[in-house]
């Protein structure tokens, strides 16, 4: 069965020399230019940023978490003050992550069962038990613009009946969710499950397709794999995902790898690695990163970027570096701007070349000059 299409996906072009598509997601709070780099926003807030900063970078949707919310201050505290909108002063689109990511990074804290999995509280604890159905109520307390399904992530590598096991639960939770929404106003994602094999992931895409959703998640990856073996999944499930829904990459991450998500076909993506770098000293600029507590900075007078328009790169790199060195708060917060900023031009830089049929020639030129760093960043923390 195929969902009504309340949250039109126009597809507007596609690029002649790979599978990356220019896209418009039409929700109740606005609409998302796509491709898209979500900041998270995990407990309502991007960390050390004001809404009005994270305006600024030129983000337009943000992502929050379920699990956390649920656990503090509260779905329905949320709800009574007017909902995830109003409660963090944010009036564009905000998707919800389901608690699924918990499931996996809290491994040694919970067990998973059919029902629903049962955590100990990273706060205090206590007991929680969390099944497909407590997932979707939260998030409608909260209202989001997009709810994920709540799905079974697994560490990789792992074997092919811990992946079946684990996509094949992901698909009764996913119709579970289905079954119990209520909202009309919220679109629902589905996530495809299955590891690196290649079979698993079409059958679970396939089966979620046919429940219907509104748009579909590739979750499980950027879970310990080589980023080729990433790669290698996207080429196979894209083709198979409706062309006029929107495709998620959850988690990911390294600029590199949303260029390369976008070459086939992914139109959304989140991580912390902006935020997350930033406040460890490390910028992002389109030649690279740089360390700025490097003592190569110390007499630098050049902003992080000559023609970045942040507030940080009104600064020099010398202070910067200052602000860290000294332990201000100022430094993280500043780059925590500039790196979203990039993250987000970087977007920009990839919906125009599509609209103008140079993505390939975009795409040479990002493999040349954003080899990234290596991060344990995820999409969740």
């Amino acid at each position: 069965m195929v969902r009504s299409r309340q949250f039109p996906f126009d597809l507007l072009t596609t690029d002649s020399g790979s599978a990356a598509r220019r896209g418009r997601l039409h929700l109740p709070h606005g609409v998302v230019e796509t491709p898209a780099f979500m900041p998270v926003g995990t407990q309502a807030t991007v960390k050390g940023l004001t809404i009005d900063q994270v305006v600024a970078t030129g983000a337009h949707i943000l992502l929050g978490n379920t699990y956390h919310l649920g656990l503090r201050p509260g779905g329905e505290l949320i709800e009574s003050m007017g909902g995830l909108h109003r409660f963090m002063g944010w009036d564009k689109p905000i998707l919800t992550d389901s608690g699924g990511f918990q499931i996996f990074s809290l491994g040694e804290m919970n067990r998973v069962e059919e029902d629903g999995a049962t955590f100990k509280s990273h706060l205090d604890g206590s007991t929680i038990h969390l099944r497909p159905e407590d997932s979707m109520r939260i998030q409608e307390q909260l209202g989001s613009d997009i709810a994920m399904v709540l799905d079974h992530v697994v560490a990789l590598p792992a074997s092919i009946e811990q992946v079946r096991d684990a996509m094949d639960r992901s698909i009764r939770w996913a119709r579970r969710c289905s079954d119990c929404a209520v909202r009309d106003d919220q679109a629902k994602f589905a996530i495809v499950q299955g590891g690196l094999e290649p079979a698993l992931r079409v059958s679970c895409a396939e089966q979620l397709i046919e429940i219907g959703f509104d748009g579909y998640a590739i979750g499980g990856l950027s879970v310990g794999e080589p980023p080729p073996e990433m790669y290698k999944m996207l080429d196979i499930v894209c083709p198979g995902l409706p062309s006029d829904q929107p495709r998620y990459l959850m988690g990911v991450g390294r600029p590199i790898d949303l260029v390369e998500g976008v070459a086939r076909g992914i139109d959304m993506f989140d991580c912390v690695m902006p935020t997350r770098n930033g406040r460890n000293a490390l910028a992002f600029t389109a030649d690279g990163p740089l360390r700025m507590r490097n003592q190569c900075h110390a007499r630098d007078d050049s902003p992080l970027e000559i023609d970045c328009p942040c507030i940080a790169c009104k600064h020099s790199r010398a202070y910067i570096r200052h602000l860290f060195q000294t332990d201000e708060m100022l430094g993280p917060t500043l780059l925590s701007i500039h790196n979203l900023t990039f993250y987000q031009r970087l977007m920009q830089r990839a919906r125009a070349a599509i609209e103008q049929g140079v993505y390939s020639e975009f795409l040479r030129e990002q493999r040349e000059r954003l080899p990234g760093p290596s991060s344990d960043a995820t999409s969740q923390s």
